[in-house]
């Protein structure tokens, strides 16, 4: 209001609330030359004194849907090239890439189809890394910085073999949304797959991605986000509850200890770590062996020979 208040020593607290615009507002973000930032800001009018003010930022997400047909549309690349110079050739290089889909989010991870043909007489390297170009326009300048956020590699090409991705993943860390219709700012991503090939200059396919918010809804694939992970179905733990208690050993079917480790390893097999990590996020049920008490006895098993008696004195 525009009334005048005339408050007394101590402590006022007033709540201020209001409506954000209706029409889009960009994603907050700060990049290498640049950033988008909102802020709310109190101002304190005083008579006679200069005004006080203090002011806090506030993150703004402009929603990105990555379940629209536009998203989820399949891309392909393919592109060859001839290594070696003038009469020195010594043969193609052909390399071919697919992304199921256009959108992700970030915890997900992109599965890569890529098929490599090995024509050279080199020992190439596939590798694919996900690039952000941040675009800064400003007085009819651009400027231009690019980053790789992510990235994967594959195994070495011989000459004259081949090599096939079938889905290998490569997962997107958590980094700003796509941000495509700011007119100073512009955030974009991209997916390259290239080739490492010694003495000659990279064969690289790139592929536009957008990083959204909303994840896409229904969509089969085994490399889904992080949150559809932790939502699986949980029916599966109570697969390893029985109905009914088992009833304890009878000690004299147990094997000892020293019959169970002619057997059974001491520790399991270790696991690749590699594999590790790209699996599926599951629990792991540990299964813990306790072993009997010792067999019964009245023979004691350490006799003394002679028995040592020792006076006992009472105090009156």
């Amino acid at each position: 209001g525009e009334e005048n208040l005339i408050l007394l020593d101590g402590r006022h607290e007033f709540p201020f609330s209001f409506q954000l615009p209706q029409e889009p507002l960009v994603t907050s973000f700060t990049g290498k030359y640049g950033s988008i930032q909102y802020y709310v800001k109190a101002v304190l009018e005083r008579p006679a004194v200069p005004d006080q003010s203090v002011q806090t930022e506030l993150q703004i997400i402009s929603h990105i849907d990555v379940s629209s047909p536009a998203l989820l549309t399949p891309v392909l690349r393919s592109q060859e090239k001839m290594v070696g110079c003038w009469f020195f050739t010594s043969g193609p290089v052909s390399l071919s890439a697919k992304i199921e889909r256009k959108g992700y989010c970030n915890g997900e991870a992109i599965p890569i189809y890529a098929e490599i043909e090995n024509c050279s007489s080199r020992l190439i390297v596939p590798k694919a890394a996900i690039f952000q170009t941040q675009t800064y326009l400003a007085s009819g300048k651009t400027k231009t910085f690019r980053q790789m956020v992510a990235n994967v590699r594959g195994n070495h090409i011989a000459s004259g073999s081949t090599d096939t991705w079938n889905g290998k993943t490569l997962k997107i860390p958590p980094v700003s949304p796509s941000i495509l219709d700011c007119c100073i700012i512009r955030v974009e991503y991209s997916l390259a797959v290239y080739i490492h090939i010694p003495g000659a200059k990279k064969l690289m396919i790139e592929m536009p991605v957008v990083i959204g918010t909303i994840p896409c809804i229904g969509f089969s694939s085994r490399n889904s986000s992080i949150t559809s992970q932790f939502s699986m179905d949980m029916s599966w733990l109570a697969l390893t509850m029985p109905e009914h208690p088992e009833a304890p050993p009878n000690y004299a079917d147990v094997v000892s200890e020293e019959e169970f480790s002619r057997h059974v390893p001491a520790y399991p097999p270790p696991m690749d770590c590699e594999e590790q990590l790209c699996c599926p996020v599951f629990a792991y049920i540990q299964e813990f062996r306790f072993q009997p008490p010792p067999l019964y006895s009245e023979i004691d098993p350490h006799p003394t020979d002679v028995e040592e008696v020792q006076p006992v004195s009472f105090m009156l």
